[in-house]
């Protein structure tokens, strides 16, 4: 019976009238119908295996990660599937050019079988993403920060001091540190999970820029400056929070006025492994409190960058090493009794045979132990890469006003009392009178007013005053023939401009100085951005862009070296104008290395203007003097504003007017 499904119900009956007319069938219509169908399946046989062949090709090809640029090896982890067997690195330590920061020690094949698999050591090599495009010294110091870090160098102590000389590329060699130590280690697995890199705010963008420029999308970086409290304190607790797979940004770039008002958010924080501290001589002074926050943090590997680690003194020296390693040097105390003492002892003019010997012994026992957690290139190392800086040291005579208006203050009771001082310290209306006359060598508008006003050092110097001078007060006019360096500036402008496509860095001490670039600027039509200590992050960065991009238009760059100085890209401009020096040569080494840096393709000219017989003069003598003694233990410099003798300062407060350079004479 047949059945009532659906299915069943329109379904032909198999019957035998059906079979019969089969049977019927004349034989030569049936086998003329086998051979048509003979045919028919020789090509869909043949289609098929086609098919499946590319079916076959397409399953047997290994897994390709979709990522831009992707640079993945058979030593690579295979997505959703996990390896049996032996651990492998994450790269391949036999290709050519692999920059190898670990090797384990060679086992045997038969020993490696009796092993357990969870304890067998693996290479650490350095993704090929990066190891091609670093240079041999970039590849060393890589090498030599992995060694510290890892406590290899030194048994117990795992920090280091990354103390290049700008523009060598320290940048790039702690992302590198940092994407090898995120990703892998010795047991096949990352050696940290977190990082945190505190920098001045005028660098936060920039260091997310170059992870995101050398990295990409392969990792995040999660940027933190300034902001709302709440808002901040938010995004540092989710960074403390997140576990494992949930963490998407292992990287906190932190500025250190954010990092030192929300340092109880990261003080517990248990798995970050490394902090990376940039223009790390801003911890020269172990007391304060951005210091004791960085030394609570719990990441026991610590990275700090600075082409200036000594600035000051050797106390500051040891605050460095100490927080990088700590008891390395000892105690504070024991440092200044062990080093510090028998070292400046020594170098004193008036010291025995005996001190110097000493000195130099003491010298020779430091140097040794911080060179092992300590490396250091000169930017002599850059001629090889970059196109070839020269600097000019242009000496400008000052004009017959501020010649006058110079004399003037001279004479004033305000500085002959501080030169007739002979306690040995620097009183406060000698540093005063040293930063007045800094500021008439660059232009008598900087100290208008208290001229006009007769403050002490320019009593009754108003008439000194052309009258066009004060008539152009009242109308905020700027005249640039009372200023000899702004006449040569205002020429040099014109002529780059008229002859060349070159952009140029202006910079200087003072913000005032700035206002000055400015209107001479706008009076000449010139395009400019301006960065000093008063803008945000985001503007700052956003000047950065504009001078860095070839499409702005910009053609002047005007910075205040205390807010800009370190750590800024400036490799759009190609000429740099230091308009006043500092009496700190560090400072005014790094703002002169912002221009001529990796990158730059055009050859660069720094200008180092001076006022002839001037306190500038005098500060660049000064400059070179304490670069020579510096040689001794890296850059060491001191406060030269505050430490003068009376006869110092007697030479300090002269102005030669017979000559054309006194540096030269």
């Amino acid at each position: 019976r047949r059945s009532l499904a659906p299915s069943q119900v329109n379904k032909r009956p198999l019957n035998d009238s059906n079979q019969s007319k089969r049977a019927c069938l004349k034989y030569n219509d049936q086998s003329q119908n086998i051979e048509q169908n003979s045919k028919i399946d020789d090509k869909s046989t043949v289609a098929l295996s086609i098919y499946e062949l590319n079916i076959r090709n397409i399953l047997s090809k290994p897994f390709k990660v979709p990522i831009a640029n992707w640079s993945g090896s058979s030593f690579s982890r295979a997505l959703g599937v996990r390896r049996d067997g032996i651990r492998r690195p994450l790269h391949d330590p036999t290709a050519p050019d692999a920059l190898i920061l670990y090797i384990p020690p060679q086992i045997s094949a038969h020993d490696i079988l009796k092993m357990d698999k969870d304890k067998i050591l693996v290479h650490v090599v350095v993704d090929p993403a990066l190891s091609k495009i670093l240079r041999p010294h970039q590849r060393e110091g890589v090498k030599f920060m992995y060694e510290c870090v890892t406590g290899v160098r030194i048994e117990g102590t795992y920090g280091c001091i990354m103390a290049d000389e700008m523009g060598l590329g320290k940048t790039l060699q702690c992302i590198t540190l940092m994407w090898t130590l995120l990703k892998q280690g010795p047991d096949a697995s990352p050696t940290i999970h977190k990082a945190i890199i505190v920098t001045p705010s005028s660098l936060v963008k920039n260091w997310c820029n170059e992870i995101k420029k050398w990295l990409g999308g392969r990792i995040g970086a999660l940027p933190v400056d300034g902001g709302g409290k709440e808002q901040v304190d938010k995004v540092i607790t989710g960074f403390v929070q997140a576990r494992g797979r949930r963490t998407v940004d292992p990287i906190l770039v932190i500025s250190y006025e954010t990092f030192r008002s929300h340092s109880s958010l990261l003080q517990n924080a248990e798995d970050i492994g490394l902090v990376l501290c940039d223009e790390g001589h801003r911890l020269k002074n172990c007391e304060n409190q951005t210091y004791r926050s960085l030394m609570a943090l719990k990441a026991k590997r610590r990275v700090l960058l600075s082409g200036t680690p000594i600035q000051n003194d050797l106390l500051e020296y040891f605050s460095l090493v100490h927080f990088v390693n700590e008891g390395i040097l000892g105690t504070a105390q024991e440092f200044r009794r062990q080093y510090e003492t028998p070292i400046v002892r020594g170098q004193d003019s008036c010291a025995t045979d005996t001190e110097r010997k000493k000195a130099t012994e003491r010298l020779e026992q430091l140097i040794s132990l911080v060179n092992r957690c300590l490396i250091r290139r000169t930017s002599a190392l850059l001629s090889k890469y970059l196109p070839v800086k020269t600097e000019h040291v242009v000496c400008i005579k000052l004009t017959p006003l501020q010649i006058d208006l110079y004399l003037h203050l001279l004479k004033s009771d305000m500085v002959t009392k501080s030169i007739k001082s002979d306690d040995g310290k620097v009183t406060s209306n000698a540093l005063a009178a040293i930063t007045l006359l800094k500021k008439l060598c660059a232009h008598p508008d900087l100290i208008i007013d208290k001229i006009m006003n007769g403050t002490d050092g320019f009593e009754n110097s108003k008439q000194l005053l052309p009258p066009s001078y004060i008539a152009a007060q009242s109308k905020k006019k700027l005249m640039i023939e009372l200023s000899s360096k702004l006449m040569v500036l205002d020429t040099m402008l014109a002529v780059i401009k008229t002859t060349t496509t070159d952009r140029v860095v202006l910079i200087s001490n003072y913000t005032q100085t700035l206002e000055l670039f400015e209107r001479l600027a706008k009076l000449r039509n010139y395009t400019f951005v301006r960065l000093d200590g008063s803008m945000t992050a985001k503007k700052r960065a956003k000047a950065v862009d504009d001078i860095n991009s070839p499409t702005s238009g910009v053609f002047l760059f005007m910075l205040s070296s205390k807010a800009g100085g370190c750590g800024l890209n400036l490799i759009g401009a190609n000429r740099l104008v230091m308009f006043d020096p500092d009496w700190n040569p560090a400072n005014d080494d790094q703002a002169m290395a912002r221009v001529w840096r990796d990158g730059q393709k055009k050859p660069c000219f720094v200008y180092r203007f001076l006022a002839t017989g001037s306190i500038e003069e005098k500060m660049m003598q000064r400059q070179a003097h304490k670069k020579a003694l510096s040689s001794s233990v890296v850059d060491c410099e001191e406060d030269v504003a505050r430490h003068f003798t009376a006869s110092e300062l007697r030479t300090l407060f002269n102005l030669r007017q017979d000559t054309i350079s006194d540096t030269h004479d």
